[in-house]
């Protein structure tokens, strides 16, 4: 008798793997170094994840696939890798002073960061819906222990028990979807599903993808699973919050973007049956607006993002609704430009910090500017930037998905886009206003506080991303089309 041991390939996986095997040397480091604050572990993780970053540049364009075509190394999967390693780099540099201000455990904190930054590359990565799904709990499970990190605050452990419980609800409902699309099927793989024929019609394969629909819209905010969104953004940790408004939505949308564009779709669009461009456009136009509204009425800055969040999400699909190459080149340059932007806003938060509190309410960020003007000129920026404000990326990026919808066809899509983000100019100039235009809150000392040097820092350099992805925006232009193909 002879075993015949299959070829394994880890070099696609490299991405994801060198992040996780970061992690494991991490709660090594927590365990045997000596030393109660171990905030050294964060350059650590810092290494680890430059390493998978040039990993990642070093297979662009080779188009690998590995174990059995379950993972496929697109172009636009390793571009949304990229968008995940450097939104958990920015996160750990705006978390040591944070962690540091709360004595709060950094072995811990940093395993479980680089842990999820590994289940989002897998989840980018695959091609095959068991991988979709694991890649989906490898990064849900340290996003709800995230979320409750900060033991000492109700709002942390309600908005962890909150993800926690609403997650795994949302995770039933994908699981199930998996398993009616393989009874439809036979196959679990994005390009045996794409070759099933008479689909178009058959009952399981139409709820598995109704399914995998909900599944995807819990993770991406989408109107009408965003519920958990606001509460979660806003008793999290704020490091934790830019993490997950920046990476969940790359990699669920990298995820959402392949099944439909690979699988779903061209059944569909080969043998007739329900538009699911059309239910996409106006689960969009719901997300678009909904979030939009919500957030004019919000009073605490990080609730106004998390609707914000979900406004993005619907701006987001339009781009999926588009399909095509410059419908995927749309989607990747937004979640670059959306990464940075939100980034800056949330590390701007970070910045106005006193004495381990934050200034979350507009009445407390009211005369800011007066105590940390560059504090106030970062969140500002952020603001315009996501408002969609020249010269700044968010300009270019809602330019570049507007545009594809367009090309496509979809020109009301994108009429209402428009619309939407003239709506969204009226909460994103709030807080603009109050830093700048209003006294001093009468809560907060009118001196000027000190900011740690390495969050100033931070906070700087994405600021400036912002705005060089705006005025110099075609190298990253180019990137995201070559990725689209």
């Amino acid at each position: 008798m002879t075993f015949t041991i299959p070829e394994i390939n880890l070099f696609p996986l490299l991405p994801a793997l060198i992040p996780a095997v970061t992690a494991m040397l991490i709660m090594l480091g927590d365990a045997l170094l000596p030393g109660k604050n171990k905030s050294y572990l964060a350059f650590l993780a810092l290494i680890g994840l430059a390493l998978a970053a040039v990993q990642t540049f070093m297979q662009y364009n080779t188009e690998q696939r590995a174990f059995n075509n379950s993972v496929y190394a697109s172009n636009f999967a390793l571009g949304v890798s990229l968008v995940v390693l450097v939104a958990a780099f920015v996160t750990i540099l705006l978390s040591v002073d944070y962690l540091n201000a709360r004595e709060l455990d950094f072995g811990e904190y940093l395993a479980l960061l680089l842990g999820a930054a590994s289940g989002m590359i897998l989840m980018a990565l695959a091609n095959d819906l068991i991988v979709i799904f694991l890649g989906l709990e490898l990064f849900s499970l340290p996003l709800y222990v995230l979320s409750a990190f900060w033991r000492k605050n109700n709002l942390s452990l309600e908005a962890g028990m909150k993800y926690f419980l609403l997650g795994a609800f949302s995770s039933a409902f994908f699981l199930y979807g998996i398993a009616l699309l393989y009874g439809a099927t036979g196959s679990t793989n994005l390009q045996t599903i794409a070759g099933g024929a008479n689909l178009a019609h058959n009952v399981l394969f139409l709820m598995g993808a109704g399914l995998l629909l909900v599944g995807f819209g819990f993770k991406v905010g989408l109107v009408p699973f965003q519920w958990w969104m606001p509460d979660v953004y806003e008793g999290a940790p704020t490091p934790i919050t830019a993490f997950m408004s920046v990476a969940t939505k790359a990699a669920a949308f990298a995820a959402f973007f392949r099944v439909f564009l690979v699988a779903v779709f061209p059944v569909l669009d080969a043998s007739g049956g329900i538009d699911w461009h059309l239910v996409l456009a106006v689960l969009a136009v719901l997300t678009m607006t909904g979030g939009n509204v919500a957030a004019l009425v919000q009073t605490n800055i990080k609730r106004m993002l998390a609707y914000s969040s979900i406004a993005h999400a619907g701006y987001i699909l339009v781009a999926l609704v588009a399909g095509g190459e410059n419908g995927m080149s749309a989607a990747l340059f937004y979640f670059a430009a959306y990464a940075v932007m939100n980034l800056a806003a949330f590390g701007g938060v970070i910045a106005f910090e006193q004495g381990g509190r934050e200034r979350l309410t507009l009445v407390e960020l009211s005369g800011a500017a007066q105590q940390k003007p560059w504090a106030a000129a970062a969140i500002s920026i952020a603001l315009l930037s996501l408002a969609g404000f020249p010269p700044f990326a968010g300009f270019v990026g809602k330019f570049f998905v507007f545009n594809a919808a367009v090309t496509n066809g979809y020109v009301w899509l994108a009429v209402i886009g428009v619309l939407n983000s003239l709506v969204s100019v009226y909460y994103y100039l709030g807080p603009v206003v109050r830093m700048y235009m209003s006294p001093p809150s009468e809560d907060w000392q009118p001196t000027r506080a000190r900011t740690p040097a390495l969050l100033t820092g931070t906070v700087v350099i994405v600021v400036l991303l912002t705005i060089a992805i705006g005025l110099f925006p075609s190298e990253v232009i180019q990137f995201a089309q070559a990725a689209g193909k």
